[in-house]
């Protein structure tokens, strides 16, 4: 065909190939709409209509419809990052993590909303993303009911009523019931922050707190309260502020009767119950439940 140079040790393998050229998809599932080029990927995709997972980790529990999927999940056990990135010293468990990387070296941009102008470096950003022209939410918890517009975030969500953490690090004895979470967690023992902003020297360890951080600059405000005329540049914000609206306190003290509209306040909180003290003066041995208190004592070492 003479699309490209690579060559097969088998017919079959050239056919396939050739497929990523055509899109030809002949293999045509019979409960669903969705059409593979391989029988195998076929084969793969039925078990997710019939619930069968026959790969087992031997690691811990979860179970795997396809074996290709039980090698890349058994990395996050191993730690094992086969592709590495030719640009930088980064290295990934899956390959497709590897192309999502370098596109933040090209800057490409290939799926396309069409509805709106907007682009995005993966597929599942594109989705997530249209899901705010349609509103739709169709992926129910039958355990609360409660709904979600991306199948992964009901998927880790029903983790919560398992009460199970299966991503450990490896540095401490901490455990988070999703693999982002342990990435995040990670970075404060390595001290990374990937997320560089690009009109000031600043970087974070989550993209979340550079978005936010970069509103700072555009004094953006996008999410605007429906009961008032408060408009606040992160969906966080917003939800703490419509509490004072509604007067709701869902953090409750499981030691005592108080509860509260911010999570942060019920940690700070249980510290009166703990006797927790995480705020070290670097400057003598005493320690606070609370940063404020730590400011204002180092303030005594300056005056």
């Amino acid at each position: 065909m003479g699309q490209c140079d690579k060559a097969f040790s088998h017919r079959r393998l050239l056919k396939y190939h050739i497929r990523t050229y055509t899109g030809e998809k002949p293999y045509q599932c019979s409960k669903c709409d969705k059409a593979f080029s391989k029988n195998n990927t076929l084969i793969h995709h039925l078990r997710t209509h019939i619930g069968w997972k026959p790969y087992q980790c031997n690691q811990c529990d979860k179970t795997f419809s396809a074996n290709c999927h039980l090698i890349v999940h058994q990395r996050i056990h191993t730690g094992e990052k086969p592709y590495q990135c030719n640009q930088c010293d980064k290295a990934f468990s899956r390959n497709y993590s590897l192309i999502q990387h370098q596109r933040t070296h090209t800057g490409e941009k290939p799926y396309q909303c069409n509805q709106c102008d907007k682009a995005f470096s993966i597929k599942n950003y594109l989705i997530r993303h249209q899901i705010i022209h349609t509103g739709e939410k169709p992926y129910q918890c039958n355990q609360c009911y409660k709904t979600f517009s991306i199948k992964n975030y009901l998927i880790q969500h029903q983790i919560t009523h398992t009460g199970k953490n299966p991503y450990q690090c490896n540095q401490c004895d901490k455990a988070f019931s999703r693999n982002y979470i342990l990435i995040q967690h990670q970075r404060t023992h390595t001290g990374e922050k990937p997320y560089q902003c690009n009109q000031c020297d600043k970087a974070f360890s989550i993209k979340h707190y550079l978005i936010q951080h970069q509103r700072t600059h555009t004094e953006e405000k996008t999410y605007q309260c429906n009961q008032c005329d408060k408009a606040f540049s992160t969906k966080n914000d917003l939800i703490q502020h419509q509490r004072t609206h509604t007067g709701e306190k869902p953090y409750q003290c499981n030691q005592c009767d108080k509860a509260f509209s911010i999570k942060n306040y019920l940690i700070q909180h249980q510290r009166t119950h703990t006797g927790e003290k995480p705020y070290q003066c670097n400057q003598c041995d005493k320690a606070f439940p609370w940063n404020y208190s730590l400011i204002r004592h180092q303030r005594t070492h300056t005056e």
